[in-house]
């Protein structure tokens, strides 16, 4: 698992753009970890399209994680599922998942995060680090969060929401290990050239 850059491909953001000409563009860009986030479709529609982007993530040495379905992710043989403080309880979904099946979990605050340590999280999403139009109603918890977690929570912290080219480096230099990005790509005019710089980006926080 790689998610220096976690690219979340949702077909909202991408505003029309086809999920498997995206996650090829992504792939070009240098991105190591994607997930497939979809909040309309149900999970047989959604099967094949997963099982698809899939095996092109496994061809290309690519994590691919699965958003809030551990039914899904299981079936699509996904590398890691990914679930919000409303899916699942990170201590219920675990004994479901295959042997050496990753777990991600979405935290807003510093409790959230420590019980996402404590119930096996591979890793911890937290956010929103700024403003985002994908999920307006996420409490804003800024860089300082993560800064503040850095010290005690020791499996990758992810900065999430909001995150801009602009704003990267102050998510990195809090001490995030992994930046996830939706809009910033799917619905950027060239996505393998957002992708390569969002990398060129965190790489040149990292060393400052």
């Amino acid at each position: 698992m790689d998610p220096t850059l976690y690219v979340v491909l949702d077909r909202t953001a991408a505003r029309g753009r086809d999920l498997d000409d995206l996650l090829a563009a992504v792939i070009d860009g240098g991105c190591r970890m994607v997930q497939l986030r979809e909040k309309e479709w149900p999970s047989g529609r959604l099967l094949p399209v997963a099982r698809r982007l899939r095996e092109r993530c496994g061809r290309a040495g690519v994590t691919f994680v699965v958003n809030d379905r551990v039914d899904l992710a299981v079936a699509a043989e996904a590398d890691a599922v990914h679930l919000g403080q409303d899916d699942l309880p990170a201590r219920v979904a675990r004994p479901l998942l295959r042997a050496g099946m990753l777990l991600g979990v979405s935290t807003h605050s510093a409790e959230q995060a420590r019980a996402a340590r404590e119930d096996g999280a591979d890793y911890v999403a937290v956010g929103s680090m700024f403003p985002t139009a994908t999920k307006p109603e996420f409490q804003l918890v800024g860089p300082a969060l993560i800064r503040k977690l850095r010290g005690e929570i020791r499996v990758p912290l992810v900065g999430i929401g909001g995150i801009t080219h602009e704003n990267v480096a102050d998510v990195v230099r809090a001490g995030a290990d992994g930046i996830a990005v939706i809009s910033a790509v799917c619905a950027a005019p060239d996505p393998t050239a957002a992708t390569r710089r969002f990398l060129d980006l965190i790489r040149s926080a990292r060393v400052s």
